[in-house]
């Protein structure tokens, strides 16, 4: 039974960020870390989880992800990444440009063997931010 759930929800999820089908997806976020390069252009340690409240909003129509802190991080997707997948995880891919012009990559990670926990990962050149997320209805 349990597997069943488990495929049924996938499902949903792989035709749930389908660009084609141009909906809005919501999100909350339960935690957030940040990661940075170093002078030497070496990652550092990920910061302590500190446990945030906050929404998220992809909406495919408008090609944005809106991340809804205290500044608003409004993400304009550029291009969307095929849909990467392991047994692990799967991994959908946006190349975004933020409100103030710069690069980045925004990743909706599941990860498969801890419950379909899912995170967002904002990834710049130089530091990451990782927020951890669920489904709102």
């Amino acid at each position: 039974m349990t597997k069943i759930k488990l495929i049924a929800i996938f499902a949903f999820f792989t035709l749930a960020m389908n660009q084609s089908y141009g909906q809005i997806y919501k999100f909350k976020t339960s935690g957030l870390s940040v990661m940075q390069k170093d002078q030497k252009g070496k990652w550092g340690k990920w910061s302590d989880l500190k446990l945030v409240n906050i929404f998220v909003k992809l909406d495919t129509d408008k090609s944005r992800i809106v991340v809804y802190s205290e500044i608003i991080q409004l993400f304009e997707i550029v291009d969307y990444i095929p849909l990467e997948e392991n047994e692990t995880d799967s991994v959908y891919s946006f190349t975004c440009k933020d409100n103030n012009g710069e690069d980045c990559t925004l990743s909706i990670i599941t990860r498969k063997k801890q419950d379909n926990r899912k995170q967002l990962y904002i990834n710049y050149e130089d530091r990451m931010i990782l927020y951890n997320i669920f489904n709102l209805k």
